[in-house]
C-alpha cells in the first residue's frame, strides 16, 4: 500500500467557534481551472440519468431530502442542548484486520446525510459492509443527527466535510477554522465521536488547509477511484468504476444520490466475489491516520 503525506504547516492559533445564521441553500462556485483539475464533489444538482430497477423499495428512494434546519445563532451552546448525553450511540467492538495481508477496500460517502443515507445503511447492514461518511455540517443538523447516530452504532466512520462545502483554499484562516471547527463540534455532540478525518470539498487543499486540519487532529483524506457518480447517474456505471478499485483503494461516491444507492449491491457482491472486506478508512490505515498529512489510497 502506497502512503503518501506532505508536512502540515504551522499551527494556527485556537479560536473560539462562532455561531452565525446557517444558509439553507448552497451557493458553489468553482472556477474553470478546478474543474480540470479535480473531478470529485463538484455537483450538488441532482442530474436526471438512466436508473435500472431500483433494488432500494423505490417509495423509499422518491421521498425527497428534508430542508436543512435552521438555527440563526448556531454555537456551542444550542447543539450541547439539542441533544441528551444519554442519546449517545454506542460503536460496536474494535475490529483487527491487517490490510496489508488481506484486499481491503475502503467505500466512502461524501455530501449527506441525506434522504437516501438511510436506505444505504439498510444495504450495508445486509452485507455486513462498514463504510466511512464525510458528513455535512449544515445537511447533518437537526433531523439528521439520528442518521449519524445510527452510523456510529453500526460501526462506520465519520469524517468532517466542512459546514458548507466551500472550497476551502479561497477562505481566510478563521474561516477554514470555523467550517471544520463547527462541523467537528457538531459531530461531537450528537454522537460522543471525535471525528479524526477530513475531506476537503472538491478535493481543494492547501498549507493553510492542512494546518487547521491538524490543528483539529484531522488527517486530509483524497481518493484513487472515483466513480463520477455525480456526473453519470447511472448505477450499473457507478458500480463499474467502482469495482475497478484495487486492494488498499479509497473509492469516492456521495450518499445524496438514489442512482448511487442502487449501485451499491452490484459493487458489494463483486467485491465480495473477489475476496475483500469492506472497511474504514482508520481500519484500511492500521489505525489513526496522521493528522493535516493527505492520504489518497491505492496499492
Amino acid at each position: 500500500m502506497i502512503l503518501r503525506g506532505d508536512p502540515a504547516g504551522p499551527l494556527a492559533a485556537p479560536a473560539a467557534l462562532s455561531g452565525g445564521s446557517m444558509r439553507v441553500w448552497r451557493v458553489w462556485v468553482v472556477p474553470v481551472a478546478s474543474l480540470f483539475a479535480i473531478w470529485g464533489c463538484t455537483s450538488p444538482i441532482a442530474l436526471v440519468g438512466s436508473v435500472e430497477p431500483a433494488t432500494v423499495t423505490p417509495a423509499v428512494l422518491a421521498r425527497p431530502a428534508p430542508a436543512p434546519a435552521v438555527s440563526p445563532g448556531l454555537g456551542p451552546g444550542a447543539i450541547r442542548s439539542h441533544w441528551a448525553r444519554d442519546d449517545l450511540p454506542v460503536s460496536p467492538r474494535a475490529r483487527r484486520i491487517d490490510c496489508e495481508r488481506i484486499r481491503c477496500v475502503a467505500l466512502t460517502f461524501d455530501d449527506g446525510p441525506g434522504a437516501y443515507t438511510e436506505p444505504l445503511l439498510d444495504i450495508l447492514a445486509g452485507y455486513g459492509a462498514r463504510a466511512t461518511f464525510f458528513v455535512v455540517g449544515r445537511m447533518a443538523f437537526g433531523d439528521g443527527e439520528s442518521t449519524l447516530r445510527r452510523m456510529v452504532a453500526e460501526g462506520h466512520e465519520l469524517g468532517n466535510h466542512t459546514w458548507d462545502h466551500p472550497q476551502l483554499p479561497l477562505l481566510s484562516q478563521s474561516a477554514i477554522r470555523e467550517e471544520l471547527g463547527r462541523t467537528q463540534w457538531l459531530v461531537k455532540r450528537a454522537t460522543g465521536v471525535t471525528m479524526i478525518l477530513m475531506r476537503p470539498p472538491y478535493g481543494l487543499t492547501d498549507s493553510r488547509v492542512a494546518a487547521e486540519s491538524r490543528q483539529l487532529g484531522l488527517a486530509q483524506i483524497l481518493w484513487n477511484v472515483d466513480t463520477l457518480d455525480w456526473r453519470d447517474q447511472d448505477p450499473s456505471i457507478v458500480a463499474r468504476r467502482a469495482t475497478e478499485a484495487g486492494p488498499g483503494s479509497i473509492v469516492l461516491m456521495h450518499d445524496i444520490h438514489r442512482s448511487t444507492v442502487q449501485a451499491v449491491p452490484r459493487l458489494l457482491d463483486e467485491f465480495a466475489a473477489r475476496g475483500y472486506r469492506f472497511v474504514t478508512l482508520s481500519e484500511l490505515y492500521g489505525g489513526r491516520p496522521a493528522p493535516g498529512r493527505k492520504y489518497y489510497g491505492g496499492p
